[in-house]
């Protein structure tokens, strides 16, 4: 009789085995074979393996075997061949060249099956392989806003120190506002389907009960907002929300951080002279990013308004007062932080192709 390969276990490889077995995320084969093994050391036979893991003697030989000569490596599968690939290095750069042409004409973008027919002895299925190789999406579109200011450098130089090192004992406020934020009621409620199952969600009409337009003052240091909302946002609107803003710090240092909308600019310094504790600092042209009560507007409109219906402007207004409440029972400030952005000119223009290289 075949006498069956002696198992002797060092404690790391018992260890190992042992965590094969408790984890969940084991697979099933892999955790047979870990089981065997661990059997195997505790000197019982093929048979008795078989028996109580209910397989086959010839399996309990194969991996007894397999580890007693590549100990744990000897626990993985052996690697397949599988059928040669149909396709060269060549047809890969081939696919990635085509993606720096224009599409053929009538077409705006290029996608899987178009570059197919167009390269013609390549399958879309191998396409598609490359594609997801290189962590290209051909629907995902980039788009950004390059600011023209020229004194771009200065500004948020000066707004970056502000969130970074204010000055001392002084108040730094970012302000803005959203406009023309819409009470839209919505028909909701619940929908069944053909095969029995229901759901719930939004009909796609809609009313309007008319728009308010939100006024916000973050206060950098604790992340305190404080807002008011009018009818519309002209000058005046926006000195009536400065004077209940500022009216809470006294004569204390204050830096307000703006955009640089046509009301913000004082026509004189009137308002200016009145408050000579009062400092406004402008950010560069499209670069609204600079300014983090934009980063606030984001999150009410996420998390208070989006899909939200409303039945009359007068319940939008309490929602957006109802949602500064609580925010400011749990708020924090910003922690403010941007990669650093080499300039244009020391960028490599990189094309699809080179990433073969």
């Amino acid at each position: 009789m075949r006498i069956a390969s002696k198992i002797d276990l060092t404690v790391e490889e018992k260890a190992e085995l042992e965590k094969l077995v408790r984890a969940h995320k084991t697979e099933k084969r892999f955790s047979e074979r870990a089981r065997i093994i661990l059997l195997s050391g505790q000197g019982k036979v093929n048979k008795e393996i078989a028996t109580e893991l209910s397989t086959r003697e010839a399996t309990v030989s194969k991996w007894r075997g397999r580890f007693s000569k590549l100990r744990m490596l000897g626990l993985q599968d052996v690697p397949r061949p599988g059928k040669p690939s149909s396709y060269e290095k060549n047809d890969e750069r081939r696919i990635l060249e085509t993606l720096d042409k224009n599409p053929p004409k009538g077409y705006s973008t290029w996608s899987g099956g178009l570059l197919s027919e167009y390269l013609k002895d390549i399958s879309k299925d191998y396409v598609w392989k490359v594609l997801r190789k290189h962590g290209i999406q051909l629907q995902r579109k980039h788009s950004w806003c390059i600011s023209t200011d020229p004194e771009f450098a200065q500004k948020s130089a000066d707004i970056v120190g502000l969130y970074l090192n204010p000055p001392e004992k002084a108040v730094v406020i970012c302000v803005d506002e959203k406009p023309a934020i819409q009470a839209l009621e919505r028909a909701q409620g619940w929908l069944k389907l053909p095969n029995g199952k229901a759901i719930t969600g939004f009909n796609h009409e809609y009313k309007r009960h008319g728009t308010t337009t939100l006024f916000a003052a973050l206060e950098v240091s604790t992340g305190l907002v404080k807002t008011e909302q009018f009818n519309r946002r002209r000058r005046k609107e926006f000195l009536a929300f400065m004077n209940e803003v500022i009216e809470q710090y006294g004569d204390k240092e204050i830096h307000v951080i703006l955009d640089n909308l046509s009301t913000h600019k004082p026509k004189n310094d009137k308002w200016l002279t009145r408050h000579k504790n009062v400092s406004l600092h402008y950010t560069p042209t499209h670069a609204s990013w600079l300014n983090q009560v934009e980063v606030w507007f984001s999150i009410l409109s996420r998390q208070a308004l989006k899909n939200k219906s409303f039945a009359s402007k007068e319940q939008l207004v309490q929602a957006i007062i109802n949602f500064e409440k609580v925010y400011n029972k749990k708020a924090s400030p910003f922690l403010w932080t941007k990669t650093v952005v080499f300039p244009t000119n020391l960028k490599k223009k990189l094309k699809y192709a080179d990433l073969c290289n």
